[in-house]
This record gives C-alpha cells, sequence and structure tokens, in this order.
C-alpha cells in the first residue's frame, strides 16, 4: 500500500480530506498551453537558416595527405573497419655519395566509408603525425549509400573547412616546433642585419 506524497498533502492542517476545486487541472494546462504560446520562438528553419555549430563539432574527417606516412594505427584502431588504405614502397636513392638507400611507403588509397563510420574519432587520436582532422560540415547525405565511401581526393576537399586550432592559454609553453623555428628565423634575420666591412675603392685599382 503506498502512502501518500508529502509534497502534496491530501489533508488540512486540520484533518479534514483536501478538496480539489473543480477544473483546476485543466485552468493549470490552459495556462502553461498559454505561456508557451506568447513566447518567441526558438525553432531554426533549416536549410534556410543554417545552425550554429559549436567549435568542436564531428561532422566529417579531412585528410592532409602530406602528412600521412602510412602507418595504418587508424585503420588498425577504427572499430568499425571503415577505413581502407593501400599502398606501395618506393627506393629512395641515397642523398650522399656511399650512402644507403632507403625504401618508403607512398600512399595510393585512404577512403572512410561514412556508412559505417560512428564518428568516435579514435583515428584522429592514434595519428601520430596529425593527418586527420575533424571537420563541422555534416551536408554530405546521399541518395545512394555507396557515395558515402569518401576517397582521398574528396577527404583532402574537406580540409579546406577545417577550422584553425584555438588559441593557447596565455600561460601555456611554446610548441617546440614553433619554437625551433623562431630561433632559426631570429638567428638568420640577425646573420643578414649584421653589416659588412666597407671595401676599398683604391684596392681594386692597384
Amino acid at each position: 500500500m503506498s502512502r501518500p506524497s508529502h509534497d502534496h498533502p491530501t489533508t488540512t492542517p486540520s484533518g479534514r480530506p483536501r478538496r480539489s476545486v473543480p477544473g483546476s487541472g485543466l485552468a493549470k494546462g490552459l495556462a502553461v498551453t498559454l505561456r508557451t504560446m506568447t513566447k518567441k520562438t526558438v525553432t531554426e528553419q533549416y536549410p534556410d537558416a543554417q545552425p550554429a555549430l559549436p567549435p568542436r563539432s564531428r561532422g566529417v574527417i579531412g585528410l592532409f595527405e602530406e602528412n600521412c606516412t602510412v602507418c595504418m594505427l587508424c585503420a588498425r584502431e577504427c572499430p568499425d573497419w571503415c577505413i581502407y588504405i593501400d599502398s606501395h614502397k618506393e627506393t629512395v636513392p641515397a642523398a650522399a655519395p656511399g650512402g644507403r638507400e632507403r625504401s618508403r611507403n607512398v600512399l595510393d588509397r585512404f577512403a572512410i566509408d561514412f556508412s559505417l563510420c560512428m564518428y568516435c574519432g579514435i583515428c584522429i587520436e592514434v595519428c601520430p603525425f596529425d593527418a586527420l582532422f575533424w571537420s563541422p560540415e555534416f551536408e554530405y547525405a546521399e541518395t545512394d549509400i555507396r557515395d558515402l565511401t569518401h576517397e582521398r581526393d574528396k577527404l583532402r576537399e574537406w580540409m579546406w573547412t577545417v577550422p584553425a586550432p584555438p588559441a593557447l592559454d596565455p600561460g601555456a609553453e611554446e610548441p617546440k616546433e614553433i619554437a625551433a623555428a623562431r630561433k632559426a628565423a631570429e638567428k638568420l634575420a640577425a646573420a643578414q642585419a649584421e653589416p659588412t666591412e666597407p671595401t676599398d675603392p683604391q684596392e681594386g685599382a692597384s
């Protein structure tokens, strides 16, 4: 047997049963309806009005092909096995006489099947060379499911829609790559700014 709730007592302080006013529930419901009707609507008429997406939206994955070393980490860690990578090896000649030749992987195919992708972001996180990025673009629906497999040319196009990374905190350390490049540029600028010793015009005449 359930007890009456203490939030809504069914009896008055004197112990008499509380009587509800007939139609009070209907009046409360109509009051809620009227308040809702008088409020300004917040519905955005898509696609006429584009939604304001947060900066970390997961729309589609872009590929920066120059950074890809065909390490296969993204394909191996993908829970859905929706990343397809093909490559071949090429021999790079020695940079200097007497040096050794080396081989490198050349990317032939990089495709993502977005009909299988669950947008977990594991491939982007495990990529050690920053070759995969999130793009907020989400308007890539197709009438044929086979068209949802984006090849590397299509993935490269999504890179143009990838937003810039957020600014560092004021107290954050400068990245090592940027610090090294800045120091090299400062040394080069200092070397170019050093005055050269003037030559004697009579020295060449003699």
